[in-house]
């Protein structure tokens, strides 16, 4: 009986080990692998299947993306390692990857990385093998069954005719047969700025209709450096029909891995601060778009890409062509709005990020780019129209201002309240509420006319933050760079000093400090002199900082929007000090600015008794 009782209770706790093992570890372990092998798959199904289908799920074959794609040191060794087709125009050069008929080699002539005249041009397109590809690709989808050869990233094109490099007057033609009957061309012109125009022709020498869909996609390899700043948007982009402007972060879309807009219209890519590179089929053409990523190669694959619904159907012993466009190049707002003139794009002004005040931010762009015709440099223009700003605001400043007289006139009879009450707060507001409406003041009254300001100088901010006009642009002196950070620095004594205080952990980011900053930290703070100071001493506290505050903010800032600032708060000053003195109210700037200096008396402390 005991044996028996042993027996069983051996049997017992085996199957409680048993199964708690395989609830506990072994389950948990499979489950694990199996939602590892789920998203391997998922990320290789992306990579093999990155285009969206042209209609209904299953009608038609995704392009397979190659595997084994080689490597190569250097972007130069990369480019020499195919045989190409030579781009040159006034703003682009580069080439065309006869392997693929890729658009994979684009540099942009008329900018540079540094204000340096000798330093390299802007490279905007690389191509696959080395860190950072960035490439764009037009093609052909078959149905879904259908055994018909197409051309890939793979096949080798040949040049036809004469023409053996890309210039504005000098279109190329590529070839290709399939050996099926089938012979493939892709001719490709460009203009004088950056709108590339691919003209894709089926040659149909069989004896059966063959139906294709035209497709293009843009494929960007690793996440790019990007500053991530609200005001502007980086990344994949796109105007899809009634789906509206859609932008994704480059983090957005590792976390969706792939999102699809079918039966649409539009155009999508990717864009970078003052830079883009978008596929646009002709304007009002039905599309299925979608935004992919994958990581089954061991790096980010980023591609945007569109295929068209319907098919391109040729005739046995017919022609077919197909032509679609490619934009890539500067962000230059005349040349994208004579695009979207010229071709129908629709709302391709959005390749521009001219954020949700655009009603204000366009039209202050024109100004801005107005004002600099006439004056010759763009820092001119942007104190030019701040003046211009100021003017069109002065009924609403001289309002807002003639409060803060009204506050200061009163401010002795505040604090004597303060003094007298400061044991009953109750009674303090109710007496101060009592001064307010015998003297007329509405303390509120002040702050509405500066809320209505806001958006225009917001929108104006955006403009001078987003503006290609400012990259490179010089203002005087030592600024070079409207658009880069002002190069001096305080805590190196103006390059006295031979080090680099930004590289230290932690606080690096917070020492560059340029005179531009302190400039505007300075004019910040006297026009806070020129105001009633706080009752509360806690808000006097956080007021008297927020100068500091800021002009570290501004330190890594454009130079260009830390002039703005300043000379806005200058204008301000200067403006608040005479309303105030029309209005009668007593604007010591130069005491209260000395009283800052002062030692104030220690509080003295209740004797103990």
């Amino acid at each position: 009986m005991e044996n028996n009782r042993n027996i069983i209770l051996a049997i017992v706790l085996s199957m409680v080990v048993l199964f708690g093992w395989q609830f506990f570890v072994a389950g948990p372990q499979l489950e694990r692998a199996q939602q590892q092998a789920q998203i391997a798959a998922e990320q290789q199904a992306a990579a093999d299947a990155a285009l969206a289908t042209p209609a209904t799920p299953g009608e038609a074959a995704a392009t397979p993306a190659p595997t084994g794609t080689q490597t190569y040191a250097t972007r130069e060794e990369a480019v020499a390692a195919s045989q190409r087709v030579s781009i040159d125009t006034e703003d682009l050069s580069g080439s065309i990857n006869l392997t693929g008929a890729r658009i994979d080699d684009l540099r942009l002539k008329q900018y540079r990385e540094t204000v340096d005249a000798n330093s390299p041009v802007i490279t905007l397109l690389t191509p696959a093998g080395v860190p950072n590809a960035y490439f764009a690709e037009e093609g052909w989808v078959p149905v879904t069954g259908a055994n018909i050869a197409v051309p890939d990233s793979r096949t080798q094109w040949s040049i036809e005719g004469a023409n053996t490099a890309l210039t504005t007057t000098t279109p190329v033609t590529l070839a290709w047969d399939n050996g099926a009957g089938l012979i493939f061309r892709r001719t490709i012109s460009v203009d004088e700025h950056y709108l590339f125009t691919i003209s894709q022709a089926i040659e149909n020498q069989g004896t059966g209709d063959v139906a294709l869909y035209p497709y293009a996609r843009v494929v960007r390899h690793n996440t790019p450096h990007v500053a991530n700043f609200f005001i502007q948007h980086e990344g994949p982009h796109g105007v899809l029909g009634d789906n509206n402007l859609i932008s994704k972060k480059y983090s957005d879309l590792q976390n969706d891995r792939q999102v699809t807009y079918e039966n649409t219209s539009g155009w999508l890519g990717f864009s970078d601060k003052y830079w883009a590179t978008a596929v646009l089929p002709p304007a009002g053409t039905a599309l299925n778009a979608r935004f992919n990523w994958s990581n089954a190669a061991g790096y980010d694959d980023y591609q945007t890409s569109y295929v068209e619904t319907t098919p391109v159907v040729v005739a046995a012993g017919a022609t077919a062509t197909r032509e679609s466009y490619l934009f890539a190049g500067a962000k230059e707002e005349s040349v994208i709005s004579a695009y979207q003139s010229q071709y129908g794009f629709d709302r391709l002004e959005l390749l521009i990020d001219w954020g949700w005040l655009h009603f204000i931010t366009k039209p202050m762009y024109y100004l801005l780019s107005f004002l600099y015709g006439i004056l010759g440099n763009f820092g001119l223009a942007v104190l030019a129209v701040t003046v211009i700003v100021k003017a069109i605001f002065f009924p609403l400043a001289n309002r807002s201002y003639a409060s803060m007289a009204a506050m200061r006139r009163v401010q002795p009879e505040m604090k004597a309240i303060q003094e007298r009450l400061k044991d009953d707060r109750p009674a303090q507001q109710q007496a101060m509420m009592e001064l307010y409406r015998k003297e007329k003041i509405n303390p509120l009254s002040g702050c509405w006319p500066i809320l209505i300001q806001i958006p225009v100088f917001f929108a104006l901010y955006t403009v001078i933050f987003i503006s290609l006009d400012m990259r490179h642009a010089p203002f005087f002196g030592w600024i070079q760079d409207l658009a880069a950070p002002d190069p001096t620095n305080i805590f190196t004594l103006f390059g006295l000093i031979p080090w680099d205080p930004t590289v230290l952990p932690f606080i690096g980011s917070f020492l560059h400090l340029g005179i531009w900053p302190v400039i505007m930290g300075i004019t910040m703070w006297v026009q806070m002199k020129l105001n009633p100071p706080p009752p509360d001493p806690t808000q006097a506290m956080i007021f008297n900082w927020m100068p500091v505050i800021f002009t570290f903010m501004l330190g890594t800032f454009p130079a260009g929007l830390v002039i703005y600032w300043a000379w806005n708060n200058t204008l301000s000053v200067t403006q608040q000090y005479f309303i105030m003195k029309r209005h009668g109210a007593e604007v010591n700037l130069l005491g209260n600015i000395l009283d800052a200096f002062k030692r104030k008396p220690k509080t003295a402390e209740p004797t103990k008794s």
